[in-house]
């Protein structure tokens, strides 16, 4: 096992491992299910905010999960994201906000309130 400062400077072999198998996974869908995970992916990439490589892998992981399903089904992709994508996405990303920078942001502003309050 590699020691644990590599993975500190490369970031973790097992989330790349998992993003290679993710982009295998995505090779696979027919033209018009990877062009729409293709513009999903890249909208969490910009708007999901996410910093914790195991939440974002999970999330695309899961994008998959559907997508795939929906290709195997040969359900249209407007039936999964509906009338508005960005909606979808930005409902798909709140289920793992837990990985975005500011779930910490928000308790660090918690923590200082309650301390506030407890020297007040």
């Amino acid at each position: 096992m590699a020691p644990k400062w590599i993975e500190q400077v490369t970031g973790s072999f097992e989330d790349k491992k998992r993003w290679k198998q993710y982009k295998a996974r995505k090779a696979q869908l027919p033209t018009g299910y990877r062009t729409a995970i293709d513009g999903i992916e890249r909208y969490f990439m910009y708007a999901g905010a996410v910093v914790n490589g195991d939440i974002m892998m999970q999330m695309l992981e899961d994008l998959a999960d559907l997508i795939e399903g929906a290709a195997a089904d040969q359900t249209p992709i407007r039936d999964i994201v509906g009338a508005d994508p960005v909606e979808f996405a930005e409902t798909f990303i709140a289920n793992y906000s837990d990985g975005q920078w500011i779930s910490k942001e928000r308790k660090r502003l918690d923590d200082a309130i309650n301390k506030s309050v407890d020297e007040t």
